[in-house]
């Protein structure tokens, strides 16, 4: 005989007889009750079956549907990925219908037959199972072109997958974040999965050249057109034909080159400075900032009919101290890049400077993050790096509760195992030790919340 735990399977139903009816029918799993809403939903957070069979007509009011209809909205939004199969009256056709088209995976008129009905059961338990497995699969297949974007943040993961959807199109992307968190990064990492991979990638800062100069820097100049204008020279937008220009700290572009680039992005042809002739150029345009556009158009500084044809996809990524259990992870990835380019063999982390690194809120994300370890590679007297090499201090972390005690125990082993994972750099032997289970559970728990 298997010794395997059987699979949970909810039955939702108010009729004594017909509940137990279906429990003896399928006795192959673990059949767990409901007669109403309440103690529906209540075995949905306890017990997360991929499976549901349920009644519409369901207490306080069994003669109607709205009950039913209520659930099922309620399980959906709760475990979108479960499986319910909607048990209904022979002439209730119409609701059955609309049980579908709210989500339900499938539909049986009473009286059912019990072998039919074992037979859908199973096919929904083999589509969540194949849903569950892709969606790992997807988890763990991170593009290529980000490889040097380390994280196992659910937010940074999800702008991965944004950017491998975008880039193959010629979309105008926009990257909002705080100075520090590597939006050039995700801008070279569109580049790199479309078609331009093979063609130039030309960043330019707009708030690193004087407004007097930026102009000439992304349009060129014709020989003549000014003082010191000794011969004909393009600017970014023409050298990065074919390829892609990324336009950083867009919104300190002064508004009359907004309305140029505007132009540009609406006609595709540029005129160099002092020059007559229109120049068609393909290139992709890829903006970057750290600032609230919408809020400078209100304050009339950025224009909003550049901004809808910059925003048609948008790419958010959160601050390093809302990227749970990445800080410590980023810190051993430099410490061993930089370990090597000084030549300082290998180095570790201590346990006190790990624990302050963790606590820093890091104003500056991971350009800060990234100094503070080059600087401490570099001072640190032996090859492990302390709390003094660092230089922070340590501070305390306020949680914020969660009311649901199941969801409140997962997310607390979630950022438990991300945290252990990342003060051991990755290594599952020695968080399973630092954690006290063994290696296959860890796995078993790093699948279960898609932790590569």
């Amino acid at each position: 005989m298997s010794s395997e735990k059987p699979r949970p399977l909810l039955i939702v139903e108010d009729d004594p007889a017909l509940q137990k009816q279906i429990r003896w029918a399928f006795d192959q799993y673990e059949t767990l009750t409901a007669s109403d809403r309440e103690s529906a939903l209540a075995q949905i957070r306890r017990h997360m079956p991929p499976v549901v069979t349920m009644d519409l007509g369901l207490p306080p009011d069994p003669d109607s549907v709205s009950e039913g209809f209520k659930l099922l909205e309620e399980l959906l939004t709760l475990a979108p990925e479960t499986k319910v199969i909607v048990l209904t009256g022979q002439n209730d056709r119409s609701n059955a219908l609309r049980a579908v088209a709210l989500g339900a995976y499938d539909f049986f008129a009473k009286p059912f037959e019990v072998d039919m009905l074992g037979l859908t059961i199973d096919r929904a338990y083999r589509l969540y199972d194949l849903q569950q497995e892709n969606a790992r699969l997807q988890l763990m297949h991170q593009p290529d072109v980000l490889a040097g974007l380390i994280s196992r943040d659910p937010e940074v993961l999800r702008v991965c997958r944004t950017v491998e959807k975008v880039a193959p199109s010629d979309a105008t992307v926009l990257v909002l974040g705080e100075s520090g968190t590597g939006k050039e990064l995700i801008a070279r990492g569109v580049h790199a999965a479309s078609a331009r991979k093979k063609q130039r990638f030309i960043a330019i800062n707009c708030a690193a050249i004087p407004d007097t100069l930026l102009e000439s820097e992304l349009f060129g100049y014709e020989k003549g057109a000014f003082t010191g204008a000794v011969k004909t020279t393009p600017g970014k937008i023409e050298v990065a034909d074919g390829g892609t220009l990324m336009l950083d700290e867009i919104g300190d572009l002064p508004m009359p080159l907004q309305a140029k680039l505007l132009r540009f992005l609406q006609e595709r042809v540029i005129e160099r400075i002092g020059g007559r002739q229109e120049i068609p150029v393909d290139v992709r345009i890829v903006c970057a900032t750290h600032q609230d556009l919408k809020a400078l158009i209100s304050e009339g500084r950025f224009r909003d009919d550049l901004y809808y044809r910059l925003a048609e996809i948008v790419v958010s990524l959160p601050p390093l101290r809302n990227r749970q259990g990445d800080a410590a992870l980023l810190a051993h990835a430099f410490v061993r890049r930089f370990a090597e380019e000084h030549k300082r063999g290998a180095m570790t982390l201590r346990e006190d400077a790990l624990r302050a690194i963790e606590s820093h809120s890091w104003p500056g994300n991971v350009r800060e993050l990234e100094n503070c370890i080059k600087r401490a590679v570099i001072m640190a007297d032996g090859n492990q790096i302390t709390l003094e090499d660092i230089g922070l201090n340590e501070a305390t972390e306020s949680e914020e509760g969660i009311l649901d005690l199941r969801l409140a125990r997962e997310e607390a082993e979630r950022r438990v195992i991300i945290t252990a994972l990342g003060r051991v750099d990755g290594n599952v032997l020695r968080a399973a030790e630092m954690l006290g289970v063994s290696r296959p559970t860890l796995y078993d728990l790093m699948h279960r919340y898609g932790l590569k």
